[in-house]
Formats: C-alpha cells, sequence, structure tokens
C-alpha cells in the first residue's frame, strides 16, 4: 500500500505539470486556429512537421529512458555511469543526425513537401536535437525522484512558449506558423540551460561493456518506440501524401486539431508512465510485485475511462477550444480517446516482457499494431479523409494490446482482475452511448450536460460502492 501512496503521490505531481501544461498549451489551440484560417494551411503544416519531430526524438534517444531506469536499479550497476554511457550514445547519435540534415537539406525538404522552405526543416531538426539531449536528463530526474525539478522546468517551458505565442500572434501580429517553429526552438534551447549544474554533478565514466549490454536490451525498445510513435503520427505523416482532396493540409489542420481534445487521455496516461516506471522495475524485487501490478493497471482504467465520460459529456464547453472552422472533425475524437485508452493499458502490459529482459516481445507487437495501421491509413483515407486516421489507430493499438496480453498470460502471468475491468468498461460505454445519442432528443447543451453529469456521478458512484472507497478511508 506504501507504494500505491507512492505511486499516487508522484502521479499527482508529474500529473500536475503535464495536465496544466498540457492544458495551457491548449490555450495556444484557439490561439492558432483563430489567426491560421482553414483555407491558409497553415496549421496542417505544423501537425505535419511536430509529427516528423517527434519520430525523429525517438530514435535519437533510442530507447535508453526505460533503458536508464532497468540499468540503474541493478545492484551490480552504478547509476552514475549507466547514465553517462547511455548520454555519450543519444550525444552522439544527435551529432550524426545534425550532420546528415544539414548536409542533405535540399533532398529531404523536397522529399518531405517543403522544398521552398528549408528553414522549417532544420529549425525543427535542431529542436529534436535539443530535446533528445534533454531526455535523459529528465529521466534520471525521475530516477532521482526529483518529480519537483522535473514539473517545474516543462512548466517554465510552457510558460516561455505561450508568452512568446502569445506576444508574436497577438500583439505583434506574426501568425506565420514559421514564428511557431522559432518560439519551440527559443523555449527548447532555454530549458537546456537549467541542466548544466547536474550534469556536472554527475561522476562521467563510459563503459564499453555496458554499452553492449544497454544496446541488447534497448534496440528492441527503438523498434518498440518508433512502432509505438509511428501509431500516434503515422497518419499525420500519411495524410497529406496520400489525401485525394485539393486541401489535405487544410484537412490535416482540421484533424489535427480536434486530435488535441483528445488527448486529454494521453496526459494522463504520460502522468502515470513517469510515476509508474521507476516504480515497476523497484517494485520486481518483492513477492507481492505482480498483485501490485494488477492493481495498477485495474484503477489506471477505470480513472481513464472516467475522464473519457467527463470529456465526452463536456464536449459543448471543450469544442470551444478550437476555432469554429476546425469543429467539423470533433466526430473523430471519441475513437482517438478510446485508442489512447488501450495505448495506457498497452504500456502497463508491456512490463512483463521489459522485466524478464525480452523487450524484443514489445517489438512485435508494437510492428504488429504499427503495419494494421499504416494499412489502414494508406487504403482509406483517399476515401474518408481523417476518420480512417483516427479508427487506424483505434485499430492498431487495439492490436498491440490484445497481442501483449495474450502472450504475457502466458509467458509471465499477472492476475489481472477482468471481471471487474471489463465491467467497468462495459458501464463506461452504456454512458456513452446514452451521451452521444442525447443530441437527437434534446436542443438545450445545458440540459445535455445536466444529464451527462448524473451519468458521470453514477460512474463514480459505481467505483467508490465497488472499491470499498469509503470504507478504506474510515479505516484510515
Amino acid at each position: 500500500m506504501a507504494s500505491l501512496k507512492s505511486l499516487a503521490k508522484d502521479t499527482a505531481i508529474y500529473g500536475l505539470s503535464s495536465i496544466v501544461g498540457r492544458f495551457l498549451n491548449y490555450l495556444l489551440v484557439p490561439l492558432y486556429t483563430h489567426y491560421m484560417p482553414k483555407d491558409s494551411g497553415d496549421y496542417g503544416v505544423s501537425v505535419n512537421m511536430y509529427a516528423y519531430t517527434a519520430l525523429a526524438l525517438v530514435i535519437l534517444t533510442f530507447g535508453m529512458e526505460t533503458t536508464l531506469f532497468r540499468f540503474a536499479n541493478k545492484e551490480d550497476e552504478k547509476p552514475d555511469t549507466v547514465f553517462s554511457t547511455a548520454f555519450a550514445t543519444v550525444a552522439t547519435l544527435c551529432v550524426l543526425f545534425a550532420a546528415g540534415i544539414f548536409g542533405f537539406i535540399t533532398p529531404i525538404c523536397d522529399s518531405l513537401g517543403y522544398s521552398d522552405h528549408h528553414e522549417y526543416v532544420l529549425m525543427m531538426a535542431a529542436v529534436v536535437v535539443l530535446d533528445a539531449l534533454q531526455a535523459l536528463p529528465f529521466s534520471y530526474l525521475r530516477f532521482q525522484k526529483r518529480p519537483i525539478k522535473f514539473a517545474s522546468l516543462k512548466m517554465l517551458f510552457i510558460v516561455f512558449n505561450i508568452a512568446l505565442n502569445v506576444l508574436y500572434f497577438m500583439i505583434l501580429g506574426k501568425t506565420e506558423v514559421f514564428y511557431v517553429f522559432c518560439i519551440n526552438l527559443w523555449c527548447t534551447g532555454i530549458i537546456t540551460f537549467f541542466f548544466i549544474p547536474d550534469l556536472f554533478r554527475i561522476k562521467w565514466q563510459f563503459d564499453l561493456s555496458l554499452l553492449k549490454r544497454m544496446f541488447k536490451y534497448s534496440w528492441p525498445i527503438l523498434v518498440l518506440g518508433v512502432a509505438g510513435i509511428l501509431n500516434q503520427t503515422a497518419d499525420k505523416i500519411i495524410f497529406p501524401l496520400v489525401c485525394s482532396e485539393a486541401d489535405a493540409k487544410a484537412q490535416l489542420g482540421v484533424y489535427g486539431a480536434c486530435v488535441k481534445i483528445a488527448m486529454i487521455m494521453a496526459m494522463i496516461t504520460q502522468a502515470f508512465r513517469y510515476a509508474y516506471e521507476p516504480i515497476v522495475f523497484a517494485k520486481n524485487k518483492d513477492k507481492d510485485s505482480k498483485e501490485y501490478y494488477a492493481l495498477a493497471m485495474k484503477y489506471f482504467l477505470i480513472f481513464t475511462l472516467l475522464a473519457f465520460l467527463g470529456v465526452m459529456g463536456y464536449m459543448d464547453i471543450l469544442q470551444r477550444i478550437i476555432g469554429a472552422e476546425y469543429r467539423e472533425g470533433l466526430k473523430c475524437v471519441p475513437i482517438v480517446m478510446a485508442a489512447e485508452i488501450m495505448m495506457g493499458v498497452y504500456f502497463n502490459l508491456s512490463f512483463w516482457y521489459k522485466l524478464i529482459d525480452k523487450t524484443i516481445w514489445g517489438a512485435w507487437f508494437s510492428l504488429a499494431g504499427c503495419a494494421v495501421l499504416v494499412a489502414i491509413n494508406v487504403i482509406f483515407i483517399p476515401e474518408y479523409g481523417y476518420m480512417a486516421c483516427a479508427w487506424g489507430g483505434f485499430a492498431g493499438y487495439a492490436t498491440s494490446m490484445v497481442l501483449s496480453y495474450i502472450v504475457g498470460q502466458v509467458k509471465n502471468p499477472i492476475p489481472y482482475a477482468m471481471g471487474s475491468i471489463m465491467t467497468y468498461v462495459l458501464i463506461a460505454s452504456l454512458f456513452f452511448a446514452i451521451m452521444s445519442y442525447l443530441p437527437s432528443f434534446i436542443d438545450s447543451p445545458i440540459a445535455r450536460m445536466g444529464i451527462n453529469t448524473l451519468l458521470i456521478i453514477a460512474f463514480l458512484a459505481h467505483i467508490v460502492y465497488h472499491e470499498k472507497i469509503l470504507s478504506f478511508v474510515r479505516r484510515r
């Protein structure tokens, strides 16, 4: 129970920086969708470029974040040596990446569709390099149980980012996507400097034999990571390449703006991951570890289902986050949110192979999911547009999740409370169906939100009753 309290505390801190930070970032969505008209395609350009940078970041970090936790928690390894070996590896990859971008900038821009805008690719490449160099120091803060500094630096980036965006878009009238990339580069560069004192306190030692063992562990995680990020970004990369509509980037902007609402689920999953990942590897030594993992999975799913109902129940308010001309894509939000829940479940399931050093399984599961996603996008985007993107992500995550569960219960079984979990899923699905059909019968948004609130309260009551929360509180 003490471990669960620690998980809840750290999740709250990480979640505060993640959720508050993402919420403040949401304030940029109405800013961008107001000042960047849909037909200009500028917002679609930003969605497309950030998809490429997310993929590049996963490749440059090479799975070393999870590898750092695994090896730093081993009794026969020195954490500083693990960190410095991993950091040197990532830094080398960053140098090679930067050299490749600068050396082949013209053909790269031509292939991406930005022949007239080399500066977009150069700026975002610089952002990727700086983000990759920050990734391991941020992970080391998590290993050292320093969530306050972690959260503070994340929030500082957000504050700088929002302040500069407001200055440029609303005050100076600089509304082109070029300035979005400029601001991101400046803010990322500023945060990098705050890690310098920590880097000087590290006892630097590069261990080649350790690196070989880390590579053996990390390369399947890299494949898993690439497949995982493609599950999140492949649709935004593929869409302008195969979309038959003339305004492909404008439509991509619509999809990207609406997906921002669904990213509330991604925030919750990310906050949980930041807190849960270091605890899992440390908890593996305890006898009750499997019961703990099963309980954590159940509570994660309960909370994400509650968040799902909250978002869908108050969509009449949340839709105002994005500009009116972008709201045509709101129908994809519940699909993307459901996909994000499955991604979170898949993350929870992934520890069975990480803890027994069989990360190759994760690579296979993620590749299978990615293959399903890409196939659906390529086949159906020309006819169904961005709705194919939403369903492709749903199908891709479902594939990875189901495969991981089936194989995991054979290789390293964990006693998940499937009966209780499925009950929560069915109740949430029923309540969502009711919420979805209300607009057909009730015109008043206030009345709809009133009924939705009652449904959410009913779901909460079910949680309180079946999890015996009141009894637990009284005992405390």
